[in-house]
């Protein structure tokens, strides 16, 4: 660990590039910052997993009310998204303190859940905490791609995904198990999961290098910083371009995780006190695949994968559509639902930092990302609103023609030709 001070003039944390040694394929950095996810997500993965019922259930919110809920988990974080990119471009590679101002943010804003039981005073408190989700995302993204060989990227982002999905993993069991030990459950699950992010604080703060040099690139002078209006200006790539509008075009007719668990829960029968589970199943089947897919993503193509990815959701709205129903149903739709992660999360990343120059890295991944988000956040919108009206299978029915026709319209967007490192 190299904790290095903001007046030194010693040089960043690079590989190791003596004559005869190989880089690590997963450098420290990579592991350290999957750490702080996976401690993280335990906390956010605690609030997601009760949310849904606390707003439907316990007070009473309608579907158009969760939708526009889980809308804000999705698409408020995306408008600060390109902000913390760039800012953490622009402060001479300080990605490590703007993620930590996100992740910050973030923690501070689980205790408030204990005092908000309307729906303008959570959503105020959701918007604060995806505020600091979209803060640390791409600065994140950037600490990974900057730490990594070009031609490990995928593994490393498979490996930090895979670490990040633990604590997915875990979050919703400490939920349950909260539940089931205390009176006064959804306030016993935010007071710990407030606990918990402030843990993931500190391991940033202790582990994480504060400068991180370039694994590819020899690192430009601190005078030579991109401005914003070279940030705005990466579209002109045309790789980057095709990746922004494909996530953006498939995250229009992506469900989010809540109406999916939703939907399951009601076609399955599950009894209510079994839905905090139903995302440990995407999780564990997500944690199983992200490494062997990202290794498979060094090798073949990022972007073909990520498009695949999308064509394994399509089955599993098929089969939530469909006349199987009970328990057997709903397990292979979350392995579905996990598998379409695992193609796709992390592998996006990597090739959206093989389409950038390593000084843009962050603004590179908030572009796509903040792409994606916003699409999601639409979609979240429209599908709460369209299930009021229609209902849950109609609505989805028709989100699944759209993402076959969306998947068939990347394909072309994409074209032939794989990624290139820049």
């Amino acid at each position: 660990m190299y904790l290095a001070d903001s007046r030194s003039t010693k040089p960043a944390v690079a590989p190791d590039t003596r004559p005869g040694r190989r880089p690590a394929a997963v450098p420290g950095t990579v592991l350290a910052l999957g750490a702080v996810s996976m401690i993280t997500d335990v906390s956010s993965e605690m609030v997601t997993a009760v949310l849904p019922l606390y707003v439907v259930v316990g007070l009473g919110l309608s579907p158009l009310g969760f939708g526009l809920l889980d809308g804000i988990n999705n698409g408020v974080g995306a408008l600060v998204r390109l902000v913390g990119g760039h800012l953490a471009d622009r402060g001479g590679r300080r990605h490590k303190v703007v993620a930590g101002l996100g992740y910050g943010l973030s923690a501070v804003c689980k205790p408030l859940l204990l005092i908000a039981h309307t729906l303008p005073v959570i959503s105020g408190v959701l918007a604060a905490d995806r505020t600091g989700k979209g803060l640390r995302t791409a600065p994140r993204d950037a600490m990974i791609s900057l730490a990594t060989e070009p031609e490990y990227r995928g593994r490393a982002f498979g490996v930090h995904r895979a670490m990040d999905t633990t604590g997915a993993l875990l979050g919703p069991l400490v939920a349950f198990a909260v539940l089931r030990a205390t009176v006064d459950g959804y306030d016993a699950v935010f007071a710990v999961s407030g606990c918990v992010a402030a843990l993931g604080v500190l391991v940033l703060v202790l582990f994480v290098p504060r400068h991180i040099a370039p694994a590819d690139a020899v690192q430009r002078p601190e005078s030579d910083r991109p401005v914003l209006r070279d940030a705005l200006g990466l579209l002109r790539r045309p790789e980057l371009r095709r990746l922004t509008v494909c996530a953006t075009l498939l995250g229009l007719t992506t469900v989010s995780d809540s109406f999916l668990y939703l939907l399951l829960q009601r076609e399955g029968d599950l009894p209510a006190h079994l839905f905090p589970l139903l995302p440990l199943g995407t999780a564990a089947v997500f944690l199983l695949l992200a490494v062997p897919v990202g290794t498979l993503a060094d090798r073949i193509s990022r972007r073909r994968l990520f498009l695949a990815g999308h064509g394994v959701l399509l089955l599993g709205y098929g089969l939530v559509l469909s006349p199987w129903h009970g328990v057997p149903a709903v397990v292979a739709v979350l392995v579905l639902h996990g598998t379409f992660y695992a193609a796709t999360d992390g592998v996006l990343a990597a090739a959206t930092a093989n389409a950038v120059p390593a000084q843009h890295q962050g603004a590179g991944q908030a572009l796509v990302g903040t792409g994606q988000a916003l699409a999601r956040f639409t979609c979240s919108l429209v599908f709460g609103a369209a299930w009021s009206l229609w209902g849950g299978r109609t609505t989805l029915a028709a989100v699944a023609a759209a993402l076959a026709i969306s998947t068939l319209v990347a394909s072309f967007v994409l074209g032939p030709a794989d990624e290139v490192s820049t």
